[in-house]
């Protein structure tokens, strides 16, 4: 079984509160994983498979 990293920082994010999970908005293929601390910085993360960079 794969650990649950945050998509920006890459810290362990198994039962954090406050991490989510969403597809990519771009390509919806990918499964993006956001700690809490990433999204109350707003921490830039790159989709791995179409490349796409978010927040914004």
């Amino acid at each position: 079984m794969a650990e649950d990293v945050c998509s920006s920082c890459k810290r362990r994010v198994s039962n954090m509160p406050g991490t989510v999970k969403f597809a990519c908005p771009n390509c919806g293929d990918s499964e993006i994983t956001r700690c809490t601390q990433c999204r109350k910085i707003v921490a830039k993360y790159t989709c791995p498979k179409c490349g796409f960079v978010g927040p914004n």
